[in-house]
């Protein structure tokens, strides 16, 4: 079974929206008040480890209208590995390289993917990890790593 690695850049007071520099929000930009080559090396393992990229279509839409245009290691990773968007709006060929929408319910599209052969699915984006449940979600913190700008990474696994 495949992992669904979640990664998501949140401040103190729970803030997800615009890490990146997205109009939406009147401090986009953000992560990069705080970003070291440190934090820059994590992130970029992080993505080399993952096969696949797992996004709604809010957050596809921003990437693929960025990622195209950037150039390096990171962004041959981003570009040239297969997307998977959840969507109800978006339809046909997407531009963005090796992009396609789920078909279905999301959640047994994602189920699907999870139980195909590869490696790990790379979830990014987002106003809010998990939706409105009734079920208690139980997580035990598998790891953390400080860095020297205050920047924090924890790492959960289901309990």
């Amino acid at each position: 079974m495949r992992k669904l690695i979640v990664t998501e850049f949140v401040t103190l007071d729970g803030v997800m929206e615009a890490p990146g520099g997205e109009p939406t929000h009147p401090h986009a930009g953000w992560v990069f008040d705080f970003m070291s080559d440190e934090q820059e090396a994590y992130k970029l393992k992080e993505t080399m480890d993952a096969e696949s990229l797992l996004l709604g279509r809010v957050t596809y839409e921003g990437f693929s209208k960025a990622w195209p245009k950037m150039k390096g290691e990171f962004a041959d990773k981003m570009n040239a590995m297969p997307k998977h968007v959840a969507s109800t709006t978006l339809s046909g060929e997407l531009e963005w390289s090796n992009s396609t929408v789920l078909e279905g319910n999301v959640a047994d599209a994602v189920a699907k993917l999870k139980a195909g052969d590869g490696g790990p699915i790379l979830v990014a984006g987002g106003l809010r990890v998990f939706p409105e449940t009734e079920a208690k979600t139980i997580f035990k913190l598998g790891g953390s790593q400080a860095f020297a700008s205050g920047v924090i990474v924890q790492i959960y696994h289901p309990g």
